[in-house]
């Protein structure tokens, strides 16, 4: 019985492992047999559709920015220097770096010493110089008042004379009286000569007096401004640069105490190419105000003012290219000399123009324009700027068109696109 329990188990078992492996070979056969039919079908070709960013060139008035790297210089700045050889007497409270001063506070005080003396000696001159004036002076009225009484002199003998011939033609007197009169007459007429002569050399005394005095003053005034610029000042308002003086330290003449730059005349030197600056100029060849901002970038954040183009150098410089250009610095808060900043300069307006990303247009000025049916065609515009991430351009006929906003290897002409447009009023 047992043996007929196992016999039965084991045909059912082979009866089931041959109705599966019949199963599977049905299901491998109709495999087969799918796939042939589906390569024997013919397929059908599905055409891709890309998704491009779209934009709109809408021709208008714009003004483009030029931009460029600059340096901020001071307009005003001061040198001090001591103007003789001397010691550093003292130094004003907070001498030091960065520190403010006023106009006309005194800053370094040299040895006076020195200058004192040599004044003193000169105004010992002076009065001298005075003294010998007033004595030249009233021996010149000494000399005219002898001119005069030699005059008068002449003017009687002259009478004499004359009275003395007239007795004489009349055969009252003698030849000797009117010979004795007339060698009298002579005598002061040699007198009143000699007095003029006096007078001319007192007179050139009064002169030469006049002319030392003159120079005694002219002395003084040296030797008073000497002794001033013992005393080193500040013209102006600013904060102390380069420092070196020390008190009780012997300079030299002209050596540079410190420097005074004034916080609020700042302007900023950036250079230029020929084309760049060609497009500041007027008609005339001059270079236009144009308006600017400056720019300083500190740890992400961004410090601006306006500005205005002011000049340009004179010449090129050695080994240079370009034009060096200047643009005074409106609100110079936060700025200092040496700060490296941006400049934006807003160049004149230009008509007919529109603005799209630089990604949009290729070197040749090239574009892809959305046409119907949404593909795409190639057309050429005039790219007139380059800045930044935008690019301004003239469309001309393509006035109005959408374009791609950005150009990829696998977008071209007679492509088709699902164009994506920006919401109105959205950056490019």
């Amino acid at each position: 019985m047992r043996f007929l329990t196992r016999s039965l188990t084991a045909l059912f078992l082979a009866a089931m492992a041959l109705g599966l492996l019949a199963y599977a070979g049905a299901l491998v056969r109709d495999t087969i047999e799918a796939r042939a039919a589906r390569e024997e079908m013919p397929r059908m070709a599905r055409e891709r559709v890309f998704s491009a960013r779209v934009v709109s060139m809408q021709p208008g008035a714009m003004a483009p920015v030029l931009s460029a790297f600059g340096e901020v210089v001071s307009r005003r700045t001061l040198e001090l220097r001591a103007t003789s050889a001397g010691r550093v007497l003292s130094l004003a409270e907070g001498f030091e770096e960065g520190a403010a001063v006023r106009a006309g506070q005194v800053l370094v005080r040299l040895d006076p010493r020195d200058a004192t003396a040599a004044r003193d000696l000169v105004q010992t001159d002076l009065a001298r110089a005075e003294d010998e004036l007033r004595d030249a002076q009233r021996a010149l009225e000494l000399e005219r008042l002898d001119l005069s009484e030699s005059e008068a002199q002449r003017d009687l003998r002259r009478r004499a004379f004359e009275r003395r011939q007239s007795l004489s033609e009349r055969g009252v007197g003698t030849e000797a009286t009117v010979e004795e009169a007339e060698l009298a007459y002579a005598a002061a007429r040699a007198a009143v000569i000699a007095r003029q002569q006096a007078e001319a050399e007192a007179e050139a005394r009064v002169a030469s007096a006049e002319t030392a005095l003159a120079r005694a003053r002219i002395n003084l005034a040296e030797a008073e401004r000497r002794l001033a610029e013992t005393e080193v000042v500040a013209s102006f308002d600013g904060v102390l640069s380069n420092t070196t003086a020390v008190a009780g330290a012997h300079v030299a003449a002209n050596e540079q105490l410190a420097s005074v730059i004034d916080p609020d005349a700042l302007e900023v030197s950036f250079r230029l190419s020929t084309a760049q600056y060609l497009r500041l100029l007027d008609p005339q060849g001059a270079l236009i105000p144009a308006r600017a901002e400056v720019a300083l970038e500190l740890g992400g954040l961004e410090i601006t003012s306006p500005g205005q183009v002011s000049r340009v150098a004179p010449s090129v410089g050695e080994g240079q290219s370009g034009r060096l250009v200047y643009a005074a610095i409106e609100a110079p808060r936060g700025f200092r000399p040496g700060d490296f900043v941006i400049v934006r300069i807003t160049e004149p307006e230009l008509p007919g123009v529109a603005l799209i990303p630089a990604t949009a247009v290729d070197s040749a000025g090239g574009v892809l324009v959305l046409a119907a049916d949404d593909r795409l065609e190639a057309a050429t515009v005039e790219v007139v700027r380059r800045q930044g991430d935008s690019a301004l351009v003239r469309p001309g006929a393509l006035a109005g068109r959408e374009i791609v906003a950005a150009r990829n290897p696998l977008l071209g002409a007679g492509i088709r696109v699902r164009p994506q447009r920006d919401a109105p009023g959205a950056a490019l």
